[in-house]
């Protein structure tokens, strides 16, 4: 098998991958063509069938597996497909497990990581609190397999595990870097700042928006399942209630970008530059990776607002 990451401008390919999606469009001079993105563990490629009632293209749905003949070209610095032919695949002819991005990361060693920041939460209430959701076996699994995002960044099995154990660490060290944060508050709020992914997103292989991720979002699903949590603590404070669940509500930062509320505690700034911080590294890291990709401009990235460049260093 050819995974995605080992693509080279002018291979020829005849390879089996899941159709994460398919959308039909039209060109600028009206034909009809479809859009493609196809997956497998090592990432993803767009695909491109410019004829698509041509001889040798197959009926198939996003979320198929299909077998493809497609020529990798490149267009904007990445690398996309040229499709040629299109099969769906019959059950048998593939593992699924081979077509689920995960992480690179020990997902056992981050869940310890986890649980020993957890420790340094002093606080008895905040420390009830998140070992009322982290000590839960049924919550480790969803939360260790769950995606950070459908798209953009850490949108891969593992990847709200990796993106939450980040963004606390940024947090623990602006606590210690800057004595006007609450170390507990700080903390407990990152660890659950993304908690509300789990009710946003389905789970692989579709990793798309339930209704619920739709009609609500993972900002006030977060809020409503901490809230939820508190509610079975006795004589937990009001006011650290209403404080963790402001710094949830405003981890975006800005109302434009999702948040309900904008960051009226120190804690809540820092957790609003600590989550950015991650997301757009973590961006910057994927365009880097994704196959083909090597050096110079890479064209215009949204969630950056700006052209990128990646350095060319010499040794």
């Amino acid at each position: 098998m050819k995974t995605i990451d080992s693509l080279r401008e002018g291979d020829r390919i005849n390879e089996i991958y899941l159709c994460r999606s398919k959308v039909q469009a039209l060109t600028k001079a009206g034909k009809a063509y479809e859009s493609l993105t196809l997956q497998d563990k090592t990432g993803s490629v767009d695909g491109k069938i410019w004829d698509p009632g041509s001889q040798g293209i197959g009926d198939y749905e996003a979320l198929d597996y299909i077998n493809v003949v497609a020529d990798v070209t490149s267009f904007q610095g990445q690398l996309q497909l040229n499709i040629k032919r299109v099969r769906k695949c019959r059950e048998g002819e593939y593992d699924p497990a081979e077509y689920v991005p995960s992480t690179e990361g020990d997902v056992e060693a981050m869940y310890a990581e986890i649980l020993g920041i957890i420790d340094t939460v002093k606080n008895t209430y905040l420390n009830q609190l998140l070992k009322s959701f982290f000590s839960i076996e049924e919550f480790k699994k969803m939360f260790c397999f769950h995606s950070a995002a459908k798209s953009v960044h850490h949108g891969f099995a593992g990847g709200l595990l990796e993106h939450t154990l980040s963004v606390t660490k940024n947090c623990v060290f602006f606590a210690k870097q800057y004595d006007v944060l609450n170390h507990d508050l700080i903390v407990t709020a990152a660890l659950f700042h993304d908690v509300g992914k789990l009710k946003e997103l389905s789970t692989f292989p579709e990793n798309d928006y339930t209704e619920a991720g739709q009609l609500v979002g993972h900002i006030v699903l977060g809020a409503q399942m901490v809230t939820d949590g508190i509610r079975k603590i006795p004589e937990f404070p009001p006011l650290l209630e209403k404080e963790l669940v402001h710094c949830i509500l405003a981890h975006h930062g800005e109302l434009e970008y999702g948040s309900p509320k904008k960051p009226e505690l120190a804690e809540a700034v820092a957790l609003a530059f600590a989550d950015n911080l991650d997301a757009k590294m973590e961006t910057l890291k994927e365009l880097f990776h994704a196959p083909g990709v090597q050096g110079g401009w890479l064209g215009f990235n949204s969630l950056m607002g700006t052209y990128i460049r990646k350095t060319e260093v010499e040794e």
